[in-house]
């Protein structure tokens, strides 16, 4: 126990995640900066490149690099919540998705053909689905956020409560910090799989190309899956109210959800992320409802 409480001080704590922060921002800079300069390059004849990627065409699309470090600080930060606050935890899952379809947008840029045929060529329409979800998304997000907000007391207040809850936020220190190496092995691992993919695949770009965006998002998500699975069997040592059994479960629901999204593409996929974070407001909503409901109920007794 003493060396999981050492591991989540060294990876966790406030000094770490301001650290990181900053860390990861002068990357993103750093980051910006060499791939602008490689598509300048490329574009000036002095990088030869046969099939250069559509990331190197478009000095708009330099930005999907520094994007993507922002992502991971996402996903640390999403570790980082875990053992504070589940809808927190929650809510850094939707910004990661919406993030990730912001990203997407960047890369979208650098194919649109302006013409009057829009909706009948590909990357036109999925910059159009995309535009449209990331207004969706970022306004779905404000109102899960009020809704997390809402606290409604009780007069209920017993030791064993107390010890339950106690209890129940080691075991999230306990995961939270078991999920960073974890995850970090698993970037790493992403990363070079695909990169090797896109090696084997030189003659077909466009097949290692279309799943840059997927790269290590996907084993992340699953990975959150199990652990939001572990986290609601252990939330029956904390509290078997069917209204905050019904909200965790519909969670997992939600984070399964985006998971899936990945799997397809084109409107599906836009439809699912935003199927999941209503489904997620939904839930949480009619949580607060009976929160509110109980609350009352007890100060009229």
């Amino acid at each position: 126990m003493e060396k999981i409480k050492l591991l989540y001080h060294n990876l966790l704590s406030e000094k770490t995640k301001k650290r990181s922060e900053r860390v990861i921002l002068l990357i993103a800079i750093a980051s910006f900066l060499i791939h602008l300069l490689i598509i300048y390059l490329v574009d000036f004849g002095i990088i030869s490149l046969n099939n250069p990627s559509d990331l190197l065409k478009n000095p708009i699309a330099a930005i999907y690099t520094p994007f993507s470090f922002i992502l991971v600080y996402e996903v640390y930060l999403l570790i980082h919540y875990l053992p504070k606050s589940i809808t927190t935890y929650i809510s850094k899952q939707y910004e990661i998705i919406t993030l990730i379809i912001i990203r997407r947008l960047f890369k979208d840029l650098s194919n649109l053909s302006l013409s009057s045929d829009w909706f009948k060529i590909k990357y036109d329409l999925q910059f159009t689905y995309d535009l449209v979800a990331s207004v969706l998304l970022f306004f779905l997000i404000l109102q899960f956020y009020k809704q997390s907000k809402k606290r409604y007391r009780t007069d209920e207040n017993e030791d064993s409560q107390i010890e339950g809850t106690v209890r129940f936020i080691k075991i999230k220190k306990i995961i939270a910090a078991s999920l960073v190496p974890i995850l970090f092995f698993v970037a790493i691992y992403s990363f070079i799989n695909w990169l090797i993919s896109s090696v084997e695949l030189n003659s077909d770009s466009e097949v290692s190309f279309k799943n840059i965006n997927n790269i290590f998002f996907e084993q992340f998500f699953t990975i959150l899956i199990i652990a939001d699975v572990v986290l609601l069997l252990f939330s029956f040592f904390h509290t078997v109210d069917f209204h905050k059994v019904i909200r965790n479960s519909g969670f997992i629901i939600s984070t399964i959800l985006i998971r899936v999204s990945f799997s397809v593409s084109g409107l599906l996929n836009t439809a699912l992320i935003l199927t999941a974070i209503i489904f997620g407001l939904l839930i949480l909503i009619i949580h607060n409802q009976f929160e509110k409901q109980i609350a009352l109920e007890k100060s009229n007794k």
